[in-house]
């Protein structure tokens, strides 16, 4: 049964995977921009030629108002929103002692605020509806933490506690939440990090290599195709942090 979808930070990285598997699977996905806009509309119309239904807005998830308005456009073009996916983000690598305030307030308004805004507007939908999936892209940073990434760090733990409470608090409504929490992962995020850096990174890794958008798409449709698992941190990592 197709299934209505958002997917934040869609236009490129883990979103663009995620995007593109769930299309295949015939799902109707409104993929939500901010900036990225000849990224989305490529996607879309390659997905068009395809004969798969995705649908583009522009919205700064980090911004209620425009939350607001991708939610009802959602609604409005299909009625319910059946899988919400938590993905946009940025990252910063910087010392503690330098990030300024604007740093602070930009990353964790990208990767946390904006998480708790889509929440609050698709749930009232959800609820009704007695069904649903939410489902955030955090980071093994979120776990393990990551010196000079202090303020993506706990952005994305704060997303590991918001997905682990919310859990409890919606399971009554037939509603899961889950992270799934990545670990290196061949993204534009992570283009500069240096051949060396990758290679010491990757001989700490069990399966001895760095991971895919692709893998990371197919955890996420497990999570929508499961029934039982709500509340859980799925670590997606090759065995980095065992």
């Amino acid at each position: 049964m197709n299934k209505t979808v958002i997917i934040t930070g869609g236009s490129r990285g883990i979103g663009e995977a995620i995007v593109k598997e769930l299309a295949k699977e015939g799902h109707n996905i409104i993929l939500n921009y901010n900036k990225s806009e000849q990224k989305a509309k490529k996607i879309q119309e390659e997905s068009t030629k395809n004969g798969q239904h995705v649908e583009i807005f522009q919205a700064d998830v980090s911004k209620r108002e425009e939350v607001k308005k991708l939610v009802n456009f959602a609604i409005s073009k299909y009625k319910n929103i059946d899988i919400l996916i938590n993905n946009a983000g940025i990252s910063q690598t910087k010392l503690f002692t330098d990030i300024t305030q604007e740093d602070w307030n930009t990353i964790i308004n990208t990767n946390l605020t904006s998480a708790f805004h889509m929440c609050q507007e698709v749930l009232p939908n959800m609820i009704h509806n007695k069904k649903g999936c939410i489902i955030n892209i955090s980071s093994i940073w979120g776990t393990t933490g990551a010196s000079c990434e202090v303020h993506y760090s706990v952005a994305k733990a704060g997303l590991d506690g918001l997905t682990k409470a919310l859990a409890k608090e919606v399971g009554p409504s037939n509603i899961r939440v889950n992270s799934i929490a990545p670990g290196i992962i061949e993204t534009d995020m992570n283009k500069n990090i240096s051949r060396s850096d990758k290679n010491d990174i990757i001989s700490e890794i069990p399966l001895g290599r760095i991971g895919s958008t692709l893998e990371i798409a197919k955890a996420v449709k497990w999570l929508i195709e499961d029934e039982y698992v709500t509340g859980q941190i799925i670590s997606v990592n090759g065995g980095w942090n065992i």
